[in-house]
Parts: structure tokens; C-alpha cells; sequence
């Protein structure tokens, strides 16, 4: 891996093509899915060996409850029988876990669920695994705005740091680096706000084969990006 810029503190993904892979295996959408949580496991470890702060999951979109009813459900199902597999061997790997999105339109066993993921893991720091569920980016600044207006902050001291504070993601600094999976080159309502200067990589890679290369490879190229956030690069000095 090139030396050339630091590694990235946050990583955010888009975790795309499970329904892909399923389908070339002619097996159900489900079975993607399904691969695809065993996939996340081995990210996270991956992660927490290249000493990664924060890993932030785009695991199911506020535009996702449009698609078939059974494959809804069964998402639901499947991530509910995660936090029973994964919890405790999470928990091991020191891993903190913080769901990010709107709690509202899930069940309540759903939302007891991640209560006690949250709770069970919330003294582990080496690695914040943030699990985007029911979560919109345009929801997300939304609901920040009316926190902010709940809260009175004045419209004439509403400031980018001030709304920030409200945000979903408040308590993560912004994403370094944007990996999508599966080919597509689109953010989709993802982390809209906190993306503004993050550096983004695409991968043909369907989320279910995604592993440490494809990581490696990503981070690796997020190290040869020059980030100059807005300002201009400094001259380097000229010899005499």
C-alpha cells in the first residue's frame, strides 16, 4: 500500500449489488442479502486492523421500503437474526454499534433490538460502526432543521457548525472516504451532508465479494488524492 497521504479515519459504503450476486447464482434476492451481512463482518474486522476510527453502512435507504413486500420483510427478519449471531462476537472485536436513521416506521422488536446493540457495545472505541437504517440524506437535514427550530436556535445564529450538531452523524467526524459497490456511480441520498469533501471510489466489486483486496485497493487509491478542501496546493520550494 503507497505512503503517500494518510489513511482514512472514516469510511463510508454503499454496500450495492447483493440482489446482483443472488441473481447470478440463480438464487432468491434474500440469499444476497444474506451474503452480503457475512461480508460486513469480514469489512469491519478489516477495518479494525488498519485502524479504521469510524465505518459508516448504507444498510437500508428511507426510497428502500418500495421495493417487494416480501423482500422487505424479509430484511427486516434478516437483520434482527444478525444482531442475535453477530452481537456477541461485535462485541469481542471491540466494536461500538450506532444506528443512524429514522427509528419511526420499523417495528418495536426491531427498534429494542438495536437499543440493546447500542447499549451492550457502547463502551468498545476501536471501531464506531454506524449501521444507516430507514436513513435519507435529504431526511437527515430535514430533521436537523427542525431539531434546530425545535430547539430555538435563532434563524440569524443558524450556522453550518450549529445545524451540524443536530445532524444524524454528529457524533462522527465526516466521512474521508466513499466507497460504492456494484458498479453504479451514484451517492443515493446518502450522507448528503457530511460527503461535501469526501473522496469517492467505485467499484465494479458486488458487495457479497467485497474484502480486504477491494478495501486495500480503495484506500489505496483514497492516499494518492491530493485533498486540498477548497484551497490551493502549496508551491513546492524551487531549488536555487
Amino acid at each position: 500500500m503507497p505512503d503517500k497521504g494518510a489513511k482514512p479515519r472514516h469510511i463510508a459504503i454503499v454496500m450495492d449489488g447483493n440482489g446482483r450476486w443472488a441473481k447470478k447464482r440463480f438464487l432468491p434476492r434474500f440469499f444476497g442479502h444474506k451474503a452480503g451481512v457475512d461480508s460486513l463482518v469480514r469489512v469491519v474486522q478489516a477495518c479494525i486492523d488498519r485502524n479504521v476510527e469510524q465505518l459508516t453502512v448504507f444498510a437500508f435507504s428511507s426510497e428502500n421500503w418500495k421495493r417487494p413486500s416480501d423482500e422487505v420483510s424479509g430484511l427486516m427478519g434478516l437483520v434482527l437474526a444478525a444482531v442475535s449471531k453477530y452481537l456477541a462476537r461485535m462485541g469481542a472485536m471491540g466494536v461500538q454499534i450506532r444506528i443512524v436513521g429514522d427509528r419511526d416506521a420499523v417495528s418495536d422488536k426491531l427498534r429494542k433490538a438495536w437499543n440493546e446493540a447500542e447499549r451492550v457495545t457502547a463502551h468498545n472505541h476501536k471501531l464506531v460502526l454506524n449501521v444507516a437504517f430507514n436513513y435519507g440524506g435529504r431526511w437527515d437535514i430535514v430533521q436537523a432543521c427542525r431539531k434546530a427550530i425545535a430547539a430555538g436556535v435563532p434563524a440569524e445564529s443558524l450556522t453550518e457548525s450549529r445545524l451540524n450538531e443536530f445532524m444524524a452523524m454528529s457524533h462522527a467526524p465526516d466521512p474521508d472516504l466513499f466507497i460504492r459497490t456494484g458498479g453504479e456511480v451514484r451517492i443515493s441520498n446518502f450522507l448528503l451532508w457530511q460527503a461535501a469533501y469526501t473522496e469517492f471510489v467505485f467499484s465494479d466489486c458486488l458487495w457479497p465479494d467485497f474484502g480486504e483486496k477491494e478495501l486495500d485497493a480503495a484506500i489505496a487509491a483514497y492516499r494518492e488524492r491530493d485533498r486540498r478542501f477548497g484551497g490551493v496546493k502549496a508551491e513546492e520550494p524551487q531549488p536555487c
